[in-house]
């Protein structure tokens, strides 16, 4: 674990985790997909002091009718949050089912320069077959077929974010040279599947490499910053957490909070008339915030974070920032990220030397 503080992320994807969350919403459906919206919502988590928001996503659209389906691409938004933000970490969700891990590496490095050293990726998997379709691709219908292209996707994009040193753009008015062509490297990189010769077209994010987060059973928590481990208890998210094996853990908690105008139990049986809220094998939370904070100090003796799912983010974010943010900043178990630092420092991340900078002097040793 990283040290005293609990690092805390929010998904804040459409309207919240039930997926009639929108039948609570303080704003009409046609204001879910508009800028002022994604940029509010992102304000209140940064100004409340989360660690890192993040944004599902999948080519499919969310939800079935009567629900409102439909979502911006997730990489859009948080580059327009990266744009409006200061100092909170924003990691998009990009599968790797379908996805080309060449392009997907591309847009990811771009947020990183766009959001100043904010950025992260949450590596997620396309499991419906109608994404196949969407794609136009083979179907990967088999979960180890899923689990090897989201394990080959992550290696190919940290291999390319490496494949620019960090001083490759020398930017030589003088012998107008704006690259220094030495300092570019192919990856050639072979896996079952696809091979990609690189490098890269965008420089080296300014992280070197963008905090990458995923569910541990399906990526190789070698290739993880953070992983994400469920269990519907505090026991069992401890032990998801011990057998992780990454730098760092966040638990994934659902929460339904109580609110002045209604109890956590009241608001989601009025949901529950509409749909059911699936069960993910995620610890979930229903009750008082005050409760919620002592469950997130218990959990702090386990994960270095927990990523919180609010069931209807108009209602349970303002709880959120009101009563159990500053009671967890009172009792010193959560620190508020500062300007000017990149999400790896927030997280107590070191910043990776680059591979291919870090092979030159040894091959160079061995030729001599």
């Amino acid at each position: 674990m990283s040290g005293p503080a609990l690092h805390l992320a929010v998904e804040l994807d459409g309207d919240g985790a039930h997926p009639a969350a929108w039948r609570r919403a303080a704003h009409s459906p046609d204001q879910l997909l508009t800028p002022r919206r994604v940029a509010r919502v992102a304000a209140v988590a940064e100004n409340a002091g989360f660690t890192l928001i993040t944004l599902d996503d999948g080519v499919l659209p969310p939800g079935v009718s009567p629900d409102p389906v439909g979502r911006i691409g997730a990489v859009e938004r948080a580059a327009f949050v990266a744009a409006s933000t200061s100092t909170i970490g924003i990691a998009p969700a990009v599968p790797l089912t379908y996805a080309e891990p060449f392009h997907v590496s591309s847009q990811l490095a771009s947020l990183d320069h766009i959001s100043a050293g904010r950025a992260g990726w949450v590596v997620t998997e396309e499991e419906r077959p109608e994404a196949a379709r969407a794609w136009g691709r083979p179907l990967v219908a088999d979960a180890d077929a899923r689990a090897r292209e989201s394990g080959d996707g992550v290696e190919v994009a940290r291999a390319l974010w490496d494949s620019w040193e960090d001083d490759a753009v020398i930017r030589s008015v003088a012998t107008s040279r704006y690259l220094d062509r030495e300092r570019l490297h192919y990856i050639d990189f072979t896996g079952e599947t696809y091979t990609v010769k690189g490098p890269a077209i965008v420089p080296r994010p300014p992280q070197g490499q963008l905090v990458v987060l995923g569910r541990p059973d399906r990526v190789p928590g070698a290739r993880l910053d953070v992983a994400l481990v469920e269990g519907r208890d505090v026991a069992s998210a401890a032990t998801a957490a011990a057998a992780a094996g990454t730098p760092r853990v966040f638990a994934e908690v659902e929460v339904a909070l109580d609110t002045p105008e209604a109890t956590a139990d009241e608001r989601v049986a009025d949901l529950e008339r509409h749909a059911a809220w699936s069960d993910r094998g995620r610890l979930r939370h229903i009750g008082s915030a005050e409760r919620l904070v002592g469950l997130l100090a218990e959990l702090s003796r386990h994960v270095d974070g927990v990523r919180l799912h609010p069931l209807v983010l108009d209602e349970d974010l303002p709880v959120l920032s009101r009563l159990v943010l500053p009671a967890l900043s009172g009792r010193r178990l959560v620190a508020r990220p500062l300007p000017g630092t990149s999400l790896r420092s927030t997280l107590g991340l070191e910043r990776p030397a680059n591979r291919f900078a870090a092979a030159a002097p040894a091959a160079q040793e061995a030729a001599r």
